[in-house]
């Protein structure tokens, strides 16, 4: 499978300053294949080490942590030498060794011809010491839709997005949605896509789905205290209630009566740092910077990814496929703006907030400023695209450009611009050349 995260890394590859890169990410979005792979095809050879697997590896950085030593002593472990510019050193799990943490500042600023990749959970790296400013980071989300798309081998598709021919890509808009509903149903967790490409079985597909919920149950219990480990839970298996309503601004007295943001806030920061969950915060008034008028006590959870949300969910494939049913309309957009929020993410879209209007049903489901102006963007689930919100905001606050994406075709009429579903991870490129 190819992942746009290699452009990147083969872009940092090539930087004139260039410091230790720290891929970040969710447990199973990929992060090993991506290291092992970028070494595979950028260089002549590979040292890969795993801190966690391995755990004798850690007694190489115990003596001292200078690189003209590490690279001799890794150059005597794994019997090969070590080229500054022609391998790459990759410290997988690195939070388990702080001491390997601990190198990249000294790898940084005596020794930055070597290229080195290290990945770790965001919890990992963020829950002990790191060397701020001495690392570049980069992370990696769940395959987006494009992605996808080439996986299942669709480059021809993947080429006419990227041509902007509209009329050519009106007349396949039904095909779109078809690979969209096969898309919201596996998601983009790099095993459920794979399965999905080598079987087609989407009973597989929930199988894979199914075994990653419960791994990541099973960390709860590995990295948090005893009497977090219920809140964790309690939240985690909330995620689809919370975006099944109307209003999906998050409240934590729906997780249990009496519920407080004090008792489950270490457990929200807990699945944030992690990454199995995206937290997006309310802008009380739509201007610039928008994180000045962020409310901190008014967010909207989503989830890392669609398709585990379809299987927390319990969503069936019969729900997603059959002809006389609209999953979208039936769970009043849940599957939309989690498909919208995840694709935004990866896209790089920040800063990404919401807007809603106090006491009134008003509610524009992601805002996001760019070029010096405020984007509201609304996210129908169907082709039925009547947009009261959208229309209330650019009433009162006059933006440049309003965003609405659904099922329908691309088109634009005076300042609004309708971006297909399935495009609105070309949310920057459409904004820009329109």
């Amino acid at each position: 499978m190819r992942r746009y995260a290699l452009k990147s890394l083969k872009n940092w590859k090539i930087m004139q300053h260039r410091k230790p890169m720290i891929l970040l990410g969710a447990r199973q979005t990929g992060k090993t294949w991506v290291m092992q792979e970028f070494g595979r095809s950028e260089y002549d050879n590979a040292v890969y080490l795993n801190f966690d697997t391995q755990k004798s590896l850690s007694a190489i950085f115990e003596q001292d942590i200078q690189p003209l030593n590490i690279t001799e002593r890794l150059e005597g472990v794994f019997h090969t030498k070590i080229s500054a510019e022609k391998t790459l050193i990759i410290f997988d799990e690195i939070q388990e060794c702080q001491r390997a943490k601990d190198s990249l500042k000294y790898f940084n600023e005596q020794a930055p011809q070597y290229h080195i990749i290290a990945a770790g959970s965001f919890l990992g790296v963020a829950g002990g010491k790191f060397p701020v400013g001495q690392v570049n980071s980069l992370t990696l989300y769940p395959l987006s839709f494009y992605e996808f798309l080439e996986a299942l081998e669709r480059d021809d598709l993947i080429q006419l997005l990227k041509e902007r021919n509209e009329t050519i890509l009106n007349g396949l808009n039904d095909l779109f949605i078809e690979y969209l509903k096969k898309y919201f149903y596996t998601g983009g967790m790099p095993a459920a896509v794979f399965e999905f490409i080598n079987s087609g079985d989407l009973d597989k597909v929930r199988t894979i789905q199914n075994e990653i919920l419960t791994n990541y149950k099973g960390d709860f219990s590995k990295h948090i205290t005893l009497k977090d480990i219920p809140k964790v839970r309690m939240l985690w298996d909330s995620i689809p209630s919370h975006l099944a309503k109307e209003k999906k601004k998050f409240v934590y007295k729906d997780i249990k009566v009496g519920g407080r943001a004090a008792e489950f806030e270490n457990a929200m920061d807990w699945l944030v740092n992690t990454g199995l969950i995206y937290k997006i915060q309310k802008a009380d008034i739509p201007k610039i910077p928008l994180i000045a008028y962020q409310s901190l006590n008014s967010f909207k959870i989503y989830s890392l990814d669609i398709g585990l949300l379809g299987a927390q969910a319990e969503i069936s494939k019969q729900d997603i496929f059959s002809p006389n049913i609209n999953l979208t309309n039936d769970y009043n957009g849940m599957i939309a703006e989690q498909f919208a929020c995840q694709e935004l993410k990866s896209a790089g879209v920040s800063p990404l907030f919401y807007w809603a209007r106090d006491g009134a049903m008003a509610e524009i489901d992601f805002i996001t400023q760019h070029n010096g102006e405020i984007i509201p963007i609304e996210i129908k689930s169907s082709s039925n695209t009547k947009a009261k919100s959208l229309q209330s905001f650019t009433n009162e606050f006059h933006p440049k450009l309003a965003v609405k994406s659904s099922l329908n075709v691309f088109n634009k009429s005076n300042n609004t611009m309708a971006i297909p579903l399935y495009r609105i991870s070309d949310f920057y490129e459409m904004v820009d050349m329109n």
